[in-house]
C-alpha cells in the first residue's frame, strides 16, 4: 500500500514519532536530478511516518560552487518540499544552497506538513574544505516544536561541537543531515552515540553515500540513537537505504527522572 494513501491521523503523536532517514547518492550539482530521486524514494517509504530527513546539501551534494547551485527561499526546492509536506501531511527537513541577502548559506529548512518552512543556517562552516570562505555561517539555535515534540536540527560539522548542541532548552531530539566522508566516518559513529548519551535525547544522523564531484567517498552510516546511547535503527552502510525508527516521550522522562543527569549540566554561555 503507497504510504501517502493512509493519510491517518495518529492518536499517539504526542507520545511517538514516526522518523524516516532517507540515505542516499546525491547527483553532483544538479538539483532537478536530485529532486526527482527523492521524490522517487519518498513515495517507495511504505509505512506512514511524521518526519522525513534528507542530507545536507540534498541537491547538490556538499559543494563549493554555491553561485552554480543556489536558490531563493521562493525557489524551486523550497516549492517542492512545501508541495510535498503539504499533500502528504508529513513534515520534511534537509539543508541545501541559499542565497539571501547577498550572501549563501548552508541552509536547513524544516519544512511543516502545513507549509510553513523554519531554518537553520549551519554555524560551524568546514574550514578544511574552504566552506567558511564561500558560506555566511549561521548565528542562531533553532528549535522546532513539532507534534508535541522539540526537535533541534543541526549540520554535519556542528557535531564536532557539544557546547553548541548542549540540551539547555530540554529539547527531545537532536537531528545531523550531513556530507560526512568516509575517510573520518568512525568520529561520525562516536560522536551521534556521545551527543545522544550527553544529552540524554535522541540523536539522528543522516549522511550520504557514494562519490561527490571532488572524488571524496561516503559510505552513510545514518543510524539513530535513543537517551542511552544505544541504537535503534537497521540502516546499513556503504549503500543507498530508507530506515523508519519510532520515538517515544515515555523513553526518554523514564530515564531523565531515573538518572536525572541533566540536572547537573553546566550553565554557561555562548558569544
Amino acid at each position: 500500500m503507497d504510504f501517502f494513501c493512509l493519510n491517518f491521523v495518529n492518536l499517539n503523536m504526542q507520545n511517538q514519532l514516526s522518523v524516516a532517514l532517507i540515505q542516499s547518492n546525491l547527483v553532483w550539482e544538479n538539483p532537478e536530478q536530485n529532486r526527482i530521486n527523492f521524490s522517487q524514494k519518498i513515495n517507495a517509504i511504505s509505512k506512514p511516518v511524521d518526519l522525513i530527513i534528507l542530507p545536507e546539501m540534498f541537491t547538490s551534494g556538499f559543494t563549493m560552487h554555491a553561485a552554480q547551485v543556489s536558490e531563493a527561499m521562493t525557489g524551486t526546492t523550497v516549492s517542492w518540499m512545501r508541495d510535498l509536506a503539504q499533500q502528504n501531511q508529513v513534515a520534511i527537513t534537509g539543508s541545501l544552497v541559499i542565497a539571501d541577502q547577498n550572501a549563501f548559506y548552508n541552509r536547513l529548512l524544516f519544512v511543516m506538513p502545513d507549509g510553513d518552512v523554519q531554518y537553520y543556517d549551519k554555524k560551524h562552516t568546514f574550514t578544511l574544505a574552504g566552506e567558511d570562505r564561500v558560506y555566511k555561517a549561521g548565528k542562531k539555535p533553532l528549535i522546532v516544536d513539532y507534534r508535541g515534540w522539540k526537535l533541534k536540527p543541526l549540520v554535519c560539522y556542528d557535531l564536532r561541537f557539544p557546547v553548541w548542541a548542549r540540551n539547555t532548552e530540554d529539547y527531545d531530539a537532536l537531528i545531523y543531515v550531513a556530507n560526512w566522508p568516509k575517510v573520518r566516518i568512525s568520529a561520525w559513529d562516536a560522536l551521534l552515540k556521545a551527543r545522544a548519551i550527553e544529552n540524554m535525547s535522541y540523536c539522528i544522523g543522516v549522511n550520504r553515500v557514494g562519490l561527490d564531484g571532488n572524488n571524496y567517498e561516503y559510505s552513510g552510516h545514518s543510524a539513530a540513537y535513543d537517551v542511552l546511547g544505544e541504537r535503534i535503527d537497521y540502516m546499513l552502510p556503504n549503500k543507498e537505504a530508507i530506515d523508519v525508527v519510532t520515538l517515544y516521550k515515555n523513553h526518554i522522562s523514564k530515564y531523565r527522572e531515573k538518572l536525572g543527569f541533566l540536572k547537573d549540566r553546566d550553565t554557561f554561555s555562548l558569544k
